[in-house]
């Protein structure tokens, strides 16, 4: 079997909740990738950021639960950057079916395993 493609999640502490739900989706023991994420309450040492900026590198994408907490999150805000930076392809998924939130740069979609699946079938 080929190694499991890593995907970082990039999410407002808020919506740790749904980071939970989501990241429920890859216990399956046949499921060909892992989520990983940096859940912290303060996203402003240097320390953090360098541990989040590997995680990244080592991650084949990220995926970015988009939120109206998701305006406010100086932490995520980075952690998409980062993604930037590193040339990580970058999809949102709406948090919430309730909530359209949209961030500039991110492609969003609906919460669905087909749109998740999608996106890491790409990277």
């Amino acid at each position: 079997m080929a190694d499991k493609k890593v995907i970082f999640v990039a999410f407002a502490i808020e919506d740790a909740r749904q980071r939970d739900f989501l990241k429920g989706q890859s216990l399956h023991p046949r499921t060909p990738f892992e989520f990983i994420d940096m859940s912290v309450k303060e996203a402003y040492d240097s320390d953090w950021k360098e541990k989040v900026r590997t995680r990244i590198k080592r991650s084949n994408g990220v995926i970015v639960l988009v939120s109206a907490n998701s305006l406010k999150s100086s932490g995520q805000k980075w952690e998409i950057q980062c993604a930037r930076e590193e040339r990580k392809p970058v999809r949102g998924i709406w948090a919430y079916s309730s909530d359209r939130t949209t961030l500039d740069g991110v492609p969003t979609v609906a919460w669905s395993d087909a749109n998740i699946t999608s996106f890491i079938d790409s990277v």
